[in-house]
């Protein structure tokens, strides 16, 4: 952990002088079955309930039931939260909680030198040692002294501590993640309070549970506080935030509820049809449990029939969605390629993970963008938006509701496996934020013609049973603008041509190009989607330094921004970073024919600031 720039301060309760940082960066590392993901989420609603800007990275592991203990059943959960403004959660870690070998081994290359970690001495029996591929015990061969390693029997521990609660051994023994979360309370100066409390709504029912873990979580606590483990504590002041309402969202829940708002403000009941994928799922859930709304949720027997039932509620005259990830989009190809001759208002909402196939799928990736663009047979042009952080995912499903429903069209939302896993501080925005969404049905048969367009080259969204509005419908040619089956070439050009013109006109919502840094230079540096963070955080670094360096993320890449080549022209050099081995560098250069450099990353894992920004360095040395 850095102790640079630091003060002492003086903490509130007086126990003990307390170091003062700006940033934290802490991993929870454990088998899967050890609590990290509950415990990493603790600690994140209490930084969030102290005013602490933070980011969030769960990682699963692939495996639904590796074998305990091992490499692949390692399940982590990183947070940094901040004094200040921070755009990612972190990329080395000041400090590493390893509940067994196999967790220090998957994590331990990312702690800081002289980071500190705390180890279940319990988990690093021989058999433990053995599954985690170690010769030697780590915590004795000499191999962590760069490292401030702190030992404990937490499971031994947790165990002593519940036996009041009368609990059985293997239930005492799961709870040595709230044993831990306690010590790291201690450690940063936070009050198990606010956890307690929710120990005792969650567990309401089995209050044996609910005494076992509040014994284990104020046991770690109090240890801490009397066998002095630790030379000092830590405090992380509140960041300055604008004046409002807070929560903690992640980028799943954010798009749930962005599609919520949507239906409230085009006055429509939302239907979402959706098979469950990870790491799309929660999306389904969280839309599920919000049926005071009118929210009607389809979990479909295949992808095939989610998408398939969205555009069927589309045509009904609904908000229709449908979700998925990975391969699931591939499945859904047919039936969006029937949207878009339908010419039917339905979002598809792709949570991108490691590909191909089956792939990595509890891993974070950005293959899909091309597929995004042109995975459908025909010339089938389809408005593409990506979000770019967990709370940006709300205004972005909002924004590709309002394009659907407003230009009669299939919108694909694109987040990924970081975004959406991922969480931060969300502020809840007033009902006068929200955009308006107008939504016009045909009403008069007199002057109804199925394909006549309006403005934004939108046609008529006429709702079944109207007299006099009976239109055909299907995956068949129509004629413009009678709506008739047609098979004529002259047709079929014109048809397709507005199509695409439609979808181009959309320009005119999406606006001018923002620039982040300098507006014109050395280095130019395009990013899309959740790559945000990292990239922003790593030119802000170099402009530190003088460089002569802008940023223009792209929030939509279908339709891109009329001026984005004219933005272009004004840097010697561009970067275009993404995860993925070159797609968005593949098609901005088929757009407009210009040198490009790529840097593409596929390992499941989002960017480092520090390799960005190495990365950029190296193009500044050898520009033209």
């Amino acid at each position: 952990m850095s102790d640079s720039n630091s003060q002492i301060i003086l903490e509130p309760d007086g126990r003990k002088d307390a170091i003062d940082l700006e940033s934290v960066t802490i991993r929870f590392a454990g088998d899967s079955g050890d609590g990290m993901q509950l415990t990493g989420t603790q600690f994140t609603d209490e930084a969030a309930f102290l005013g602490n800007d933070l980011a969030t990275l769960p990682d699963y592991p692939a495996e639904i039931r590796a074998p305990a203990g091992t490499i692949a059943g390692v399940s982590a959960f990183q947070l940094q939260f901040a004094s200040l403004d921070i755009k990612t959660p972190g990329d080395d870690i000041d400090v590493l909680v390893a509940m067994n070998a196999a967790a220090l081994k998957v994590n331990l290359r990312d702690l800081k030198v002289s980071g500190i970690i705390l180890v279940d001495d319990d988990g690093f029996g021989a058999k433990d040692l053995e599954k985690a591929d170690y010769k030697t015990n780590p915590l004795e061969d000499g191999s962590l002294k760069a490292y401030r390693v702190v030992r404990l029997n937490i499971t031994e521990h947790t165990v002593r501590a519940v036996e009041p609660a009368g609990v059985s051994a293997k239930n005492a023994g799961r709870c040595k993640n709230f044993f831990t979360l306690g010590m790291m309370y201690w450690l940063y100066g936070r009050s198990p309070d606010n956890t307690l409390t929710w120990i005792r709504k969650k567990f309401g029912k089995k209050p044996d549970i609910a005494n076992a873990n509040e014994g284990a979580l104020l046991a770690g606590y109090n240890y801490c506080d009397t066998a002095e483990l630790f030379e000092t504590t830590y405090h992380v002041a509140k960041a300055p935030q604008e004046p409002g309402k807070y929560r903690r969202i992640s980028g799943n829940e954010a798009t749930a509820l962005g599609f919520v708002a949507a239906s409230v403000q085009a006055k429509k009941t939302l239907f979402l049809g959706s098979y469950p994928i990870t790491p799309a799922t929660d999306i389904l859930n969280e839309l599920a449990a919000q049926k005071h709304f009118g929210i009607r949720t389809f979990q479909a027997e295949d992808e095939i029939a989610g998408a398939c039932a969205a555009i069927g509620a589309a045509f009904a005259g609904n908000l229709a969605i449908t979700t998925t990830s990975g391969p699931g989009v591939c499945l859904k190809s047919e039936a969006m390629n029937l949207a878009v001759m339908a010419e039917l208002p339905i979002v598809i909402v792709n949570v991108q993970r490691g590909g191909p196939s089956t792939g990595m799928p509890t891993k974070t990736e950005q293959s899909d963008l091309l597929q995004a663009l042109f995975g459908r047979n025909g010339d089938s042009p389809m408005p593409v938006i990506a979000a770019k952080t967990p709370g940006d995912c709300f205004w972005a499903a909002m924004e590709a509701a309002k394009i659907a429903v407003e230009y009669m069209t299939p919108v694909v939302l694109l987040t990924d496996g970081y975004i959406a896993n991922g969480a931060e501080p969300f502020k809840i925005p007033e009902i006068s934020e929200l955009p308006k969404i107008e939504v016009v049905h045909a009403e008069d048969p007199t002057v109804f013609l199925p394909y006549h367009r309006n403005e934004k080259g939108a046609r008529p969204w006429a709702i079944p049973g109207t007299p006099g509005l009976e239109h055909r419908i299907g995956g068949l040619e129509k004629s413009s603008p009678s709506g008739n089956v047609s098979h004529d070439p002259e047709n079929h050009q014109k048809m397709t041509l507005e199509r695409h013109e439609k979808v181009a006109s959309i320009q005119s919502h999406v606006g001018a190009t923002k620039i982040e840094g300098c507006h014109e230079g050395d280095l130019l540096v395009i990013s899309w989607g959740g790559t945000y963070g990292a990239v922003s955080t790593a030119v802000d670094r170099l402009l530190a330094e003088g460089k002569k360096v802008g940023h223009a993320h792209l929030r939509w890449i279908n339709p891109l921004p009329n001026d984005l080549e004219q933005v272009m022209d004004r840097y010697k050099t561009i970067l275009v970073p993404e995860l993925n081995v070159g797609q968005l560098k593949l098609y901005l250069t088929g757009k407009f024919a210009r040198k490009m450099h790529g840097l593409g990353k596929v390992m499941g894992k989002p960017f480092k600031i520090s390799e960005l920004v190495v990365h950029m360095n190296k193009l500044l040395e050898v520009r033209p």
